[in-house]
């Protein structure tokens, strides 16, 4: 008989909780399912119920009409909004990204906490570890690695805790006489950058550092060490954390800053989101706000392949000299069809002073008519920085860069950038990341960074994230950075390349299944592009939230050095693995889906 069939028997079960905990420690090596003998009962569930104001529900799987029926009502109302992040995002049972074949595919957690404080997170952390269940964690949803979804899981979904609110002078607890006080921005867990940018830049005129995408998590991005369009001016949006409020394995409710619990702070600082506890509020740093903010959006084409190639050489060099700076951002397309692909933005320059920058390059395209052709919709220009998320305000100028949430009684902030659309409801068939170090901008290196770049993207797509290097940032924002977890490469590359694709697709779903085989011939075609890119950068390292799920020797591509460091955290104050995510710290000691120590 196992002591759970014993204290059942003997009426002692209504008293575990009053049980020291270490005193019925489990010594099992796998976590239950709902399946197992000892899954918990009826009346347990409704303990924890009880215990966390009735937040406790069933969780549903939308995706499931469309199984059970492609043409039933369900089915059409779940098509008609799942290109929708915000209705995705009010699901407790799907998550943006659909999955990634051979890999994973979202499913829904049994039950989740919607938890409303971080009582309700420690409540719902202290029956997962009484119960020895999987837990999951999950605020935006947004996971190319699938870390915030598990089946037969307890799901702890912070999408209600969202309160943003201003400070003008903020010191971190217990900093008081040693850190001065400063503006700053709480959020909670479950809020999204959209929300955030709202609060502090389009109604207060000031900037915090969060991410490009506007649905993302705040908790979940910062965690991950996190890069947004204005990251090479301000670093990562980690370095800006003073302070987070933080329930670890053992229901306790923490405060981590530079002050108190450092050694979690640093984790929580870029050391992967759901693996030291679950955060429930941050405290960022909020920055001056430039007046001018804006951006270069053009596409040039080549008409042959050695013309492409003088021109990523020529690209090469204009970038190192004209844009390798805290001014400009965001990517560089390179294309299979001898197509350069310009998406980038700019911060603190006037419409004249950025089109000053890009004079020399458009007078070097013009001097080779019929080589070179800018094809239509080129733009160049600024804005009021204020009006960047300003969605209204966009609207009035006729500037069409968001889609809105159409839902009734939707926010008129509900809105994303129309380039982020593909993301939604897809699923991944290959997706790699690479910090290039800024040495490959040196004269002698040029040369062989743009033949690796044309031979790459022979194979694929090659995008060159500008400001997910730290590499030409400020000072300032490079030591900030230095103090966070992710891997030290970041600091001294000058872009991220990424090299990805998928499609949509789900499988179940009659004629919407993923196209398994296509999926396999391009995750290789990723792979032989990439490794144009590792033959110039080798062992440089790769960004966790934007890299591949079969990463190899992903201790080091993520966080390098700092492992080690991350490991005795890790130990310190989840001993017993509780919380646990796809190439998570010390997720080599778990089977891969999280149920079973090795």
């Amino acid at each position: 008989m196992d002591r759970r069939t014993f204290l059942k028997r003997s009426g002692l079960t209504a008293l575990l909780p009053l049980w020291p905990r270490s005193l019925f420690a489990s010594k099992t090596f796998r976590r239950r399912r709902p399946a197992d003998a000892d899954w918990p009962s009826q009346a347990a569930w409704k303990r924890l119920n009880d215990a966390i104001d009735g937040n406790l529900i069933p969780v549903e799987f939308p995706l499931e009409a469309c199984i059970k029926d492609i043409d039933s009502a369900g089915c059409k109302s779940l098509i008609a909004n799942i290109k929708n992040p915000y209705y995705i995002g009010d699901q407790p049972g799907l998550t943006q990204t659909f999955g990634w074949v051979d890999a994973w595919f979202t499913k829904p957690s049994v039950f989740a906490v919607a938890a409303r404080d971080a009582n309700h997170v420690g409540a719902a952390i202290n029956f997962a570890r009484e119960n020895d269940l999987r837990l999951v964690v999950k605020g935006g949803g947004h996971s190319y690695q699938g870390t915030s979804n598990a089946p037969d899981s307890l799901l702890i979904w912070t999408r209600h805790v969202h309160d943003v609110t201003m400070h003008d002078a903020f010191v971190p607890q217990g900093c008081e006489g040693k850190r001065a006080a400063q503006r700053a921005v709480t959020s909670g867990s479950g809020a999204i950058w959209m929300q955030a940018y709202d609060a502090v830049t389009t109604k207060a005129g000031a900037y915090v550092q969060g991410g490009g995408c506007t649905t993302v998590g705040v908790a979940g991005l910062v965690q991950s060490g996190g890069f947004g369009s204005f990251s090479k001016r301000y670093g990562t949006c980690a370095a800006g954390l003073l302070e987070a409020e933080v329930v670890t394995a053992d229901g306790n409710i923490r405060i981590a800053n530079a002050c108190t619990n450092p050694d979690l702070f640093l984790a929580l600082k870029g050391g992967g989101g759901g693996t030291f506890g679950v955060v429930t509020k941050l405290t960022l740093r909020v920055r001056d706000l430039p007046e001018y903010a804006g951006g270069a959006n053009f596409r040039v084409k080549a008409s042959s392949d050695d013309a492409f190639r003088r021109l990523l050489r020529y690209f090469v060099g204009f970038y190192r000299d004209n844009l390798f700076n805290d001014h400009w951002g965001e990517q560089a397309h390179i294309a299979s069809d001898n197509v350069l692909g310009l998406s980038m933005v700019s911060l603190g320059l006037t419409t004249e002073e950025a089109r000053k920058v890009w004079r020399p390059f458009l007078d070097w395209i013009a001097g080779s008519p019929g080589i070179y052709t800018i094809q239509p919709g080129m733009d160049i220009g600024s804005m009021p920085a204020r009006h960047w998320w300003d969605v209204e305000w966009r609207k009035k100028q006729h500037q069409h860069a968001f889609d809105s949430d159409t839902r009734p009684g939707a926010s008129p902030n509900n809105a994303w950038w129309t380039g982020d659309g593909g993301q939604v409801a897809s699923t991944i068939y290959g997706y790699e990341s690479l910090w290039l170090p800024a040495s490959l901008l040196e004269d002698d290196s040029q040369e062989r960074l743009a033949n690796a770049l044309f031979a790459g993207s022979r194979s694929q797509l090659i995008e060159l994230h500008f400001n997910k290097g730290l590499g030409g940032a400020p000072p300032e924002a490079v030591e900030a950075t230095g103090d966070t977890a992710t891997n030290p490469a970041v600091l001294n590359a000058f872009a991220l390349a990424i090299v990805a694709d998928g499609a949509g697709g789900y499988p179940g779903v009659r004629g919407h299944e993923p196209d398994v085989e296509a999926a396999r011939k391009s995750r290789a075609q990723v792979h032989r592009c990439m490794n144009e890119l590792r033959a110039v950068a080798p062992r440089s390292g790769a960004y966790v939230s934007e890299s591949n799920f079969f990463e190899e020797d992903w201790q080091h591509s993520y966080w390098g050095s700092n492992y080690a460091r991350l490991t005795l955290v890790k130990k310190k104050y989840d001993p017993t693995g509780l919380f646990f995510v796809h190439n998570g710290v010390s997720s080599e000691e778990w089977s891969g889906d999280g149920f079973t120590r090795r």
